[in-house]
């Protein structure tokens, strides 16, 4: 499942309605990323093409399936104004085994922060400025280039 939300959601919700779904896995990972204060940050605004963005999401959930033995998946994404403190992703992954769950938990993250459309806006002291993945980012990406189940 995967959502594009404009408004706040409650990563433990998300976290319980997916267990009840994903009964049967022995594993289950989840990720909250956060708007952190990154020395004033006031907000991150994120926008997106609708449509697009869900079904680029929908091709980097299908190349997790492809190399880890998944039961289930869930990603929800904030797009709009959201104050420091405020959840912007959660990704939640189930498997059979630990290992598959974590890797293609890892893995979905790399892609939403590298790959996925999104454009960023950081306001911090009343300007704003567009962000753009970090070279670390890209780094991480890279190690999935060769991942296999």
């Amino acid at each position: 499942m995967i959502r594009i939300t404009e408004t706040a959601f409650d990563p433990a919700s998300e976290l319980s309605a997916f267990h009840e779904l994903s009964s049967a896995a022995g594993a289950i990972v989840s990720f909250t990323g956060l708007v952190r204060d990154d020395g004033g940050t006031e907000s991150l605004t994120l926008t997106h093409y609708a449509g697009f963005t869900e079904t680029q999401i929908e091709g980097f959930v299908k190349q997790a399936e492809m190399n880890w033995a998944l039961d289930g998946c869930r990603i929800v994404h904030r797009v709009g104004e959201m104050m420091t403190g405020e959840a912007i992703v959660f990704v939640a992954t189930a498997s059979a085994h630990r290992r598959a769950a974590f890797e293609a938990c890892d893995f979905l993250m790399d892609k939403l922060k590298s790959e996925a459309p999104f454009w960023k806006q950081e306001t911090t002291a009343g300007r704003t400025k567009w962000i753009e993945p970090r070279l670390e980012d890209k780094a991480d990406l890279k190690r999935w280039d060769n991942a296999r189940n």
